[in-house]
């Protein structure tokens, strides 16, 4: 026998013998993948946040359309603006300074074991609910199995599929166990499972409702906000716990510095530019082009309003018209591949967009996995087994989309696009219309929520017109558009596809074939492509950063040559405008979003807030 030195480890003994693993050297505060986390153990706060950020004061946001629950995890209706972010927390924090990190958060230490099959957390003893309880390991445990039930989004069943079980090995001791190696399965289990109560959702009689009836219950989280007051689809208001237990955690200094957050909600960009011109909300990030041209502009601006754009280190991803290959007018590859041909992206950056955008080539645009020129011979090599299966494109240089800087380059595209109908079976008929063999013509709606997605659809659709096919826009409130999306009953819609500096478990739910069965999932194409499913299954067991790139350069030229759906554009800022009594910190993150940044490092200047 030997002797134990201190608690810690203590604990790490009994987690080797549980988990019948050799025992690991240390357990850690911090994890990267392929790395060594950036932060040494003991560091006192992130470089891109101030840990002396005055905290108080009210700051109104905007939110659009409406909402109807307080549940972020199921599948019908829309969740109120946020609340995922203000209220739940997860086992560890994520850095916005590096690729693939995370530090404790519930968790206060981390055990990966060696062979990469499971990680267990030990919980902090200081953290609590909102309701004063102990975050504990069956709170752990519930969440994840409740996200798994059949009453939670099926998006999560998909997203932890590779996760075999939640073992309960103390009060404050969760492990993880994994089904195969997945390469950023713990990071996903440590950074984006959120956490919340077994008490949540009880009845009268203290019995748990189903978890899709939960509806406008209060969660029962420990995030550092709780709901102050819900005007159902019309406001929602949050008010910082005072009582918050993690307020003086590293991963915490300078976070969340408002008292009161309000999300005061609109129907349409129009009123929502307007409402913050007059001074309605203090924030906000603007995505239209035309508006930060031409909208943002007024006698305040300068004055009681800054407009500033920030640059961001993010990767693109791909966001455009997907088109629903269940729809037998998108089956044919030749077909889809037409319907590229005629956006004239040249012509709406130049007209539209006052030259702001960037084309988008790939599903990893802006990052070391997109695929460029010629596959190279590790690309080949994972490639080749689907030789015969898969396009003749695959295997030569990435598709990228159609370029139209000529003056006689759209003519050109449309010929090209007439040819690739008609191979697919679609003439021109003496109506002028475009007709398959059975006389039907061609037509499709373009699914939108926002007016402001015309300004990309209607001159794409007009150089449509010129082919015979006709397209219509339809613009429905987001409650529809979100439900039809989740049905997958639309021909075409936008969406788009984020990208993290490490691509990994999101793959699934967007594009294997068991994921474009599922309702909900983010598969709106329809893709059911063996290569694209096995490639997606390598590059999650991938080994090294190395295999990740490679396995993803593979997976886009094989999503890029099925042309499923038409590329538009990104841009490398995040548009931000603002009331002068905000601050934002100094140094900025490399890879955020604008709105969760906002929320959780900026501040009120108690000068400039005072009336």
């Amino acid at each position: 026998m030997f002797a134990v030195r201190s608690l810690k480890a203590c604990w790490l003994v009994v987690l080797a013998m549980m988990a019948a693993l050799p025992l690991p050297a240390a357990a850690a505060p911090a994890i990267a993948w392929g790395a060594q986390p950036r932060y040494a153990p003991g560091f006192s706060h992130f470089e891109y946040a101030n840990p002396k950020a005055p905290k108080g004061g009210t700051v109104n946001l905007d939110g659009f359309g409406s909402y109807d629950k307080l549940n972020p995890f199921t599948l019908k209706g829309i969740v109120a603006d946020g609340l995922t972010q203000l209220m739940f927390e997860t086992l560890a924090e994520g850095s916005d300074d590096e690729p693939a990190s995370m530090y404790g958060l519930l968790a206060e230490d981390m055990v990966f074991a060696p062979d990469e099959l499971s990680i267990t957390f030990r919980l902090n003893p200081k953290a609590r609910f909102s309701n004063g309880d102990p975050v504990l390991a069956e709170d752990v445990k519930h969440s994840f199995d409740t996200l798994l039930g059949k009453g939670a989004h099926p998006r999560y069943r998909q997203f932890f599929a590779d996760v075999a079980r939640a073992v309960v090995l103390d009060e404050r001791t969760v492990r993880f166990e994994f089904k195969r190696r997945n390469h950023e399965l713990h990071m996903i289990i440590g950074t984006q499972m959120p956490v919340f109560s077994r008490k949540w959702g009880l009845d009268a009689q203290g019995k748990p409702k189903p978890f899709d009836k939960i509806v406008q219950d209060e969660p029962i989280t420990s995030g550092p906000y709780r709901v102050l007051k819900a005007d159902w689809g019309k406001s929602i208001s949050f008010q910082r716990n005072p009582a918050y237990w993690g307020a003086a955690l590293a991963v915490r200094a300078g976070a969340y510095n408002f008292d009161t957050v309000v999300f005061r909600y609109y129907k349409d960009e129009t009123a929502r530019l307007e409402a913050f011109k007059a001074g309605e909300f203090d924030w906000i990030a603007e995505n239209s082009a035309k508006n930060w041209a031409r909208g943002h502009t007024g006698r305040r601006y300068g004055k009681e309003i800054v407009k500033v754009e920030f640059r961001h280190a993010n990767a693109a991803g791909m966001q455009g018209f997907v088109l629903n290959t269940r729809r037998p007018q998108f089956a044919d590859v030749r077909v889809r591949q037409a319907l590229g041909l005629a956006f004239d992206f040249e012509w709406m950056n130049r007209q539209v967009f006052f030259g702001q955008y960037t084309r988008s080539p790939s599903y990893f645009t802006n990052s070391d996995m997109q695929a460029t020129g010629m596959p190279s011979a590790s690309e080949l090599a994972l490639l080749e087994p689907y030789r015969g299966k898969l396009s003749a494109e695959v295997f030569g240089p990435a598709v990228t989309p159609a370029v139209m800087d000529q003056p006689t380059s759209l003519r050109e595209n449309l010929r090209k696009a007439r040819a690739l109908l008609e191979a697919a079976g679609w003439k021109v008929a003496e109506d002028g219309k475009l007709r398959n063999a059975k006389g039907e013509a061609f037509s499709f709606e373009v699914l939108s929520y926002s007016k402001a997605l015309e300004r990309i659809a209607v001159p794409w659709v007009r150089n449509l017109e010129k082919l015979g096919i006709e397209g219509r826009m339809r613009v429905t409130d987001p409650a529809l558009y979100q439900k039809r999306g989740d049905e997958f009953d639309f021909d075409v819609l936008v969406n788009s596809y984020s990208a993290g500096q490490t691509p990994g478990n999101e793959l699934v739910e967007r594009f294997t074939s068991r994921a474009a069965q599922e309702k909900g999932s983010d598969n709106l194409a329809g893709i059911q492509n063996e290569a694209v499913d096995q490639l997606i299954d390598r590059l999650l067991q991938s080994r090294s950063r190395e295999e990740v790139v490679n396995h993803a350069r593979a997976l886009d030229r094989v999503l890029r040559a099925g042309y499923y759906l038409v590329p538009h554009f990104h841009s490398a800022n995040h548009r931000v405008a603002y009331w002068k009594k905000l601050r934002p910190p100094e140094k900025l993150p490399l890879y955020y979003s604008a709105k969760t940044w906002f929320l959780k490092y900026w501040w009120l200047d108690p000068a400039a807030a005072t009336p």
